[in-house]
């Protein structure tokens, strides 16, 4: 049986980060679970795209639009199932066996725990809240997100948006959203420089004011001002 998974990660000068989150997706390529991996980019002025290649990724390219991109990705893909990951989130071990539950299943999208790599209370905090927003039915894109290809496709897929992307289509599939048992651990140096409370609470207003009818647009170019 052919591999059924295709990995999907947007990128945008995320050299730094991509070998670690590579690194962790060889477990699934052992098992036999992963088909391809695929990297769609945004313009990268690093060298985001070399290294993508040096791993053996196909890299599709495009303008910076995360839900654009995701769109290029997934349009790219071949497998049964989509996986995609942010650039900067590292599986953790053993996950490869938690997948191989979910993919029995093809009526509901799964997303892993969040945890980051750098602890603390503020960090533990944070990743609390992020999970019990997740098992009320809206897990972020840094907590990854499984997905059949039909299933994404009934629900209308990735919007082309600069921001909330992840929301959109969180939104569009509530109540077929489930936990994987394995975590999704993602890098805490912007909650660092930007302060832990500072950074989540922006990241809460961001999302209430999306809800309201923001349009992503508005909102991207807010954050872009704050970081």
């Amino acid at each position: 049986m052919r591999a059924q998974i295709s990995v999907i990660v947007p990128t945008l000068n995320t050299e730094a980060t991509l070998a670690s989150c590579f690194g962790a997706l060889m477990e699934g390529l052992d098992a036999g679970l992963i088909r391809e991996l695929i990297v769609s980019d945004g313009g990268s002025e690093d060298a985001s795209g070399a290294v993508a290649q040096a791993w053996g990724a196909q890299v599709v390219h495009g303008p910076a639009s995360r839900g654009g991109q995701l769109q290029r990705g997934v349009a790219a893909a071949q497998g049964e199932w989509l996986l995609i990951l942010h650039a900067d989130t590292v599986l953790s071990k053993g996950w490869t066996d938690a997948i191989r539950r979910k993919i029995l299943d093809k009526e509901t999208a799964s997303w892993f725990s969040l945890a980051f790599d750098q602890g603390g209370g503020a960090a533990r905090l944070v990743a609390g809240w992020a999970n019990l927003r997740s098992r009320m039915g809206l897990p972020y894109g840094d907590q990854g997100l499984l997905i059949h290809r039909d299933l994404y496709t009934a629900v209308g897929g990735y919007l082309d948006q600069p921001l909330m992307e992840d929301v959109a289509i969180a939104r569009a599939l509530r109540g077929r959203l489930t936990r994987i048992d394995a975590q999704a651990v993602t890098s805490a140096d912007k909650y660092r420089q930007q302060g832990w409370l500072r950074r989540g609470g922006r990241n809460l207003w961001t999302l209430v004011r999306y809800v309201a009818g923001t349009s992503p647009e508005r909102l991207a170019q807010a954050y872009r001002r704050e970081t």
